[in-house]
């Protein structure tokens, strides 16, 4: 410690007030405290944000609010980074979210004014920040379509949500919704964009369901339709990745973790072609020619068989397989058994699930569906 007369040791305890008060509030400099200005710019959002932009009017919004989390400001600029919450009226049962990056400037007049916003870093995007979104509403479809999306598009897909409802709630009778909501961004690009994944990984696909697992009440899912994907489909076709679609969005809140993806693939698709009268040699026809070929599955599909952007003939193999061991189990056990099954498999493990439901084993399912497998598809 330097002595008391010694001239640094004057001049700090000089410049001890002036540091002081150039951090507490600038003495007189009329700048603002730092909580002051941060006050200010979570006010200027909430005041910015008390109602959906007008552009947004179209779609049936709620519980539109926009939570502050933090404030960065020079004085100048703000940057607030903020949670969005709000609801699809009618079709949410809980709030969506989003985390979004507000800008602000501030005015002549020491307010804050919000110029822009915008996903915050690393977050996904909302549909609507890639431009104007169109809705389409059908009896229990909502649909909302990107930019570039044309009302006819987006009138056909409300139509075919509208037959995949009533059949996904014939096939699954465990309480849910009974209403779907699809997006239909503009181009796989923009699909892969909402999403945050490469577009190769969805090439070639009809559409996805994006939410979370377990929820109670379930989440707000929605389904994505790959633009390019979906319209190479015949009619059947897109009948059918509807249906599957919305089947993931019925049984949501009884997918959990724990459960198998054979199942829960599996599951959607029984449902989707459950009635069509579609031949397992004809729905199946990458399997069979595995089968034909003496390539028999040793096992039922494993999680990571269901990756998408690897092997397509993989893929392929593995959601048909997944198709036809859930058929067999409605074949020979029961329609019910099969629910029940798929409801016991997110709570239980699959062992304990498997001989409450079915009275038998996976060693014991996986043999019963090889053997399936050689009496349908070798013909």
């Amino acid at each position: 410690m330097l002595p008391a007369h010694h001239p640094l040791r004057r001049t700090a305890v000089r410049a001890l007030p002036m540091l002081l008060c150039a951090l507490l509030a600038g003495c007189g400099s009329g700048a603002r405290p730092a909580d002051t200005a941060g006050r200010e710019v979570r006010r200027a959002v909430a005041e910015w944000s008390a109602a959906p932009p007008e552009r947004l009017a179209g779609i049936p919004l709620e519980g539109w609010s926009y939570e502050v989390t933090s404030v960065r400001e020079d004085g100048v600029r703000a940057f607030a980074r903020a949670e969005l919450h709000y609801r699809l009226t009618g079709y949410d049962a809980a709030p969506a979210g989003s985390a979004r990056e507000v800008e602000l400037v501030a005015g002549a007049d020491g307010g804050w004014r919000v110029t822009a916003d915008r996903p915050a870093p690393g977050a996904l995007p909302q549909l609507w920040d890639q431009g104007p979104v169109t809705v389409e509403r059908g009896a229990h479809a909502l649909v909302l379509g990107g930019a570039g999306q044309s009302p006819e598009t987006l009138s056909a897909v409300a139509a075919e949500a509208d037959r995949a409802v009533p059949a996904v709630s014939a096939a699954w009778p465990g309480p849910w919704a009974g209403r779907v909501v699809v997006l239909v961004p503009g181009s796989l690009e923009r699909m892969a964009q909402l999403l945050g994944r490469p577009a190769d990984e969805y090439r070639g696909l009809g559409a996805v369901t994006v939410g979370r697992v377990g929820g109670a009440p379930a989440a707000a899912d929605r389904v994505v339709v790959n633009p390019e994907g979906y319209g190479q489909l015949t009619a059947e076709g897109r009948r059918i990745i509807l249906t599957h679609e919305t089947t993931h969005v019925a049984t949501r809140a009884a997918t959990t973790a724990t459960t198998p993806l054979w199942l829960s693939e599996g599951f959607a698709d029984w449902a989707a072609y459950r009635g069509s009268g579609s031949a397992p040699a004809q729905a199946a026809p990458t399997l069979g020619r595995a089968v034909r070929a003496g390539e028999l599955p040793g096992a039922l599909p494993a999680n990571e068989a269901f990756a998408f952007g690897g092997d397509a003939d993989a893929l392929a193999r593995a959601y048909e397989g997944a198709w036809l061991a859930c058929r067999l189990i409605a074949d020979r056990w029961g329609d019910a058994a099969l629910v029940a099954l798929y409801g016991k498999a997110g709570r239980e493990s699959p062992a304990t699930a498997l001989q409450e439901t079915l009275g038998t084993d996976q060693a014991g399912l996986t043999r019963a569906w090889q053997e399936d497998l050689r009496r349908e598809l070798r013909r």
